[in-house]
């Protein structure tokens, strides 16, 4: 049987306040446990939640970048349940009013094939506490820091049909929250974090099956490899005559597998009703208007002004929108060489290598745009060839210098006087008579081919400093003749 998976993400932002949502307290990451916690986010006797206006505004211009219905009166509701990081015993949400509506997000795949995710709704609450296990032998601590946090909640459509699509559209939004800045995006620190929820059913039924919800899953890679476990898990259930369990589960990274968490809790279980101590959020047109007005230039709009401007293929100007400090610093280089589509290949290329390698962001590469701009520059004017810029590049990344300063330095100036090339050549021509006999030899339609041999001796006997558009010239030249 052939069997169909639905997904849809529950995908939980950190808003990039300086303070929590109903309280002055700061957000700040890694700051010691219990030293940002007010006596709002105590839940102290009397106090009363003042709401961050911030977050309001962050939370329109997100469902204004995605086209989605804001609305104009939202309510915050109690969630009522216990757990030991939640002093309040309920949590602050927005369950039935939230303060974004259906909206959507273009998501694109590797076929080149693009989709539009729906989406359900976005809304607006606070975090929990955090339980500490590791730092108690045999008893578990509370740190408050994360209470109060601001959150926007932001729930897709079961739109989704494999893992690679719910990357995708993770991805996308992700790009959306950073380039908005209403979110620094950063799962290792939790500013991002995924519930999945996936269900299986043969393919080309309509009735869904039961789902299970895989809790804070906190990478792109994990969110792939989560819902392949669990669409793996359920199918293989279902072949078996068994059935699926609608409960809530965890991803374990290290043996690759879903497992058990617990039962799923029904919507009614949480007794929501509206917060007495919170007035209805009530935004106003003129507000809705000027937020639109401030929103940036976002990936959609970038990916299309890339190719456009700069004449880049789809792939490439997909790839260079993908954050916007990835795309300013492309547009950075480009501006400085002069040249968009060298300028590209650099940055996708030998810099993205590098920053691979050593697992960096774009913003801790040690090689700033200005410099790989001037760089690219050397090649164009044929101070140095492609191949000796790698090695430039290499050195500048190891804080060598500038470009000039190595290629001075280094003594690598490209070759381009025609005598001396010629010299090398006929040294090489000289030391091959065997192959230069093959060459004549051969047809003409093998003779590019085997040109390639030639031209890598005579590039090997200048250390690669000779120009290689003059040495194919002359090479095929003396070889011709």
């Amino acid at each position: 049987m052939q069997w169909e998976a639905v997904i849809g993400l529950e995908v939980h932002v950190q808003l990039a306040t300086q303070s929590k949502i109903f309280s002055g307290s700061s957000i700040a990451f890694g700051a010691e446990p219990n030293s940002q916690a007010s006596a709002v986010d105590l839940a102290m006797p009397g106090m009363l939640p003042v709401l961050n206006e911030g977050v309001v505004r962050m939370a329109i211009q997100f469902g204004l970048a995605v086209d989605a219905e804001i609305a104009r009166r939202s309510v915050f509701d109690r969630k009522n349940y216990f757990y030991p990081d939640l002093p309040k015993g309920y949590q602050i949400s927005q369950m039935y009013h939230p303060i974004v509506g259906p909206g959507k997000i273009h998501i694109e795949l590797e076929s080149g094939e693009s989709r539009t995710v729906g989406l359900h709704h976005a809304h607006l609450e606070e975090d929990a506490g955090k339980s500490l296990h590791e730092d108690f032998h045999g008893m578990t601590g509370i740190d408050l820091n994360r209470a109060g946090t601001p959150l926007l909640e932001i729930v897709s459509e079961p739109d989704m049909r494999s893992a690679e699509e719910a990357v995708a559209f993770l991805r996308k939004l992700h790009a959306i929250v950073t380039y908005l800045g209403v979110s620094d995006g950063d799962m290792s620190q939790g500013s991002m974090r995924c519930d999945c929820n996936v269900s299986v059913r043969p393919k080309g039924q309509t009735e869904l099956g039961t789902r299970t919800e895989t809790k804070n899953v906190n990478s792109f890679r994990f969110v792939e490899k989560a819902i392949n476990s669990e669409i793996q898990r359920q199918i293989e259930i279902l072949e078996d005559g068994g059935r699926i369990v609608q409960e809530t589960r965890l991803y374990d990274p290290e043996k690759n597998e879903t497992r058990s968490m617990r039962s799923k809790e029904f919507a009614n279980d949480y007794r929501y009703f509206p917060d007495p101590d919170l007035l209805p959020v009530v935004v106003t047109e003129e507000l809705i208007e000027q937020l639109r007005r401030e929103l940036p230039e976002l990936p959609d709009q970038k990916r299309e002004r890339f190719k456009r401007e700069h004449e880049l293929s789809d792939y490439d100007a997909g790839v260079l929108s993908q954050s916007r400090p990835l795309a300013d610093y492309f547009e950075a280089v480009a501006g400085v060489s002069g040249d968009p589509k060298l300028a590209a290949n650099w940055v996708m290329g030998e810099l993205s290598r590098f920053l691979n390698q050593n697992e960096l962001a774009i913003g801790q590469s040690p090689v700033a745009s200005e410099d790989l701009g001037q760089l690219i520059l050397r090649i164009k004017d044929n101070t140095i060839s492609g191949k000796i810029a790698k090695e430039v590049f290499e050195r500048m990344w190891n804080g060598e210098g500038s470009a000039d300063n190595i290629i001075d330095k280094q003594g690598l100036k490209q070759v381009t006087d025609t005598g001396a090339i010629e010299g090398i050549i006929d040294e090489v021509l000289a030391n091959s008579a065997q192959q230069v006999e093959n060459y004549r030899a051969a047809p003409e339609d093998r003779r590019p081919k085997m040109l390639g041999y030639f031209v890598g001796q005579v590039m090997k006997a200048s250390r690669g400093k000779a120009n290689p558009a003059q040495v194919n010239e002359l090479l095929a030249r003396k070889l011709d003749a």
